[in-house]
């Protein structure tokens, strides 16, 4: 097996000094310790142009990573793969955090913001199928994967789209971290699974993509593709170096769909989709669905208007989808 799909690193164990507690004390990074995580946290700290010594990450393992055998709706929701980092950074052992926006929940506690994102990468997700799981050629939705395949896969999201396009497919429970999905691929547990693409050109795994599924076949997640980093909302200087590498145009799209989701209410149960982008004639294009898991139903509509009216589009989007959707939906 290839390095890297190798197990990620042993954790550092956060120290308890508040950061910046002493002159040259390197900043520190929050961030979970899967190499995906780590891979962003550097990119980060390459676009703050940190100095080597001068920043460091610091990997920690959340609730979220901590338990792979049931799915994150069962444990309790998304918010568990922050919840310990956003206690560092509230009691000062981190100066900030960086994360997947989508990962993050739709409300972050108090006292904290999410200071800055980068620009955002592919924001669609990729089909990829196992090594021993033949093509098939033949018409219709999603025409590589075979009649009755077995889908490995955690995502609410994911699974009422497949099943909304193709109702023969099956599915099976595959979470961990990006390589840990590839390894249990290979293995044979599956026949095919879907990633976020943005996670494997950054882990430079986008070999593995048989092909990226288009925003119409699979409306993304709300944040995918986008690097965030909270700080605390006290913190002028941490926050006035981060504004630096703030990209207007990503957070525009992000703030859309996070108020999509704030709409919509749904919990990690309910499969929500969301997607903002700037079009060329500068107005801001938002698009977002709900549906039922089993696929049964789904809901999809799009709104456009101006960037600086994006958090107020994303709630009239959400308050739409929601007004016409089962009340169940959101229980």
């Amino acid at each position: 097996m290839s390095a890297a799909l190798q197990a990620a690193p042993a954790l550092a164990r956060p120290s308890l000094v508040p950061a910046r507690s002493f002159p040259g004390a390197p900043l520190r990074a929050g961030t979970r310790a899967s190499p995906l995580a780590l891979a962003q946290t550097r990119r980060v700290l390459a676009a703050l142009g940190a100095a080597p010594g001068e920043a460091q990450p610091v990997p920690m393992q959340t609730s979220g990573d901590a338990e792979q055998r049931r799915r994150l709706a069962d444990l309790g929701g998304k918010g568990l793969f922050a919840k310990e980092i956003h206690e560092a950074l509230l009691d000062g052992r981190v100066a900030f955090a960086v994360h997947s926006l989508k990962d993050l929940e739709t409300e972050l506690p108090p006292g904290l913001i999410i200071a800055a994102v980068l620009p955002r990468a592919d924001a669609r997700d990729a089909l990829v199928l196992a090594p021993g799981c033949p093509p098939e050629e033949r018409r219709g939705p999603l025409p590589g994967l075979p009649s009755g395949a077995r889908i490995g896969t955690a995502s609410a999201r994911r699974m009422a789209q497949l099943r909304h396009l193709r109702p023969d497919l099956r599915f099976g429970l595959l979470r961990g971290n990006v390589q840990t999905r590839l390894r249990r691929l290979e293995e044979g547990d599956h026949a095919a699974t879907v990633l976020a693409m943005a996670g494997l050109q950054r882990l430079g795994l986008e070999a593995h993509a048989a092909r990226p599924l288009s925003t119409m076949e699979m409306l993304p997640a709300a944040g995918q593709g986008i690097i965030a980093v909270t700080a605390r909302a006290g913190d002028s200087a941490t926050r006035a170096r981060l504004a630096g590498i703030d990209h207007s145009p990503t957070h525009l799209a992000a703030r859309a769909e996070r108020a999509v989701l704030a709409a919509l209410g749904g919990s990690c149960r309910t499969p929500i989709g969301a997607h903002a982008s700037l079009i060329p004639d500068g107005a801001l294009h938002l698009e977002a669905l709900v549906a039922r898991e089993d696929g049964s139903f789904l809901l999809r509509r799009a709104l456009r208007g101006a960037p600086a009216d994006a958090e107020r589009l994303g709630a009239a989007l959400g308050a739409s989808l929601r007004a016409d959707s089962p009340a169940d939906l959101f229980a």
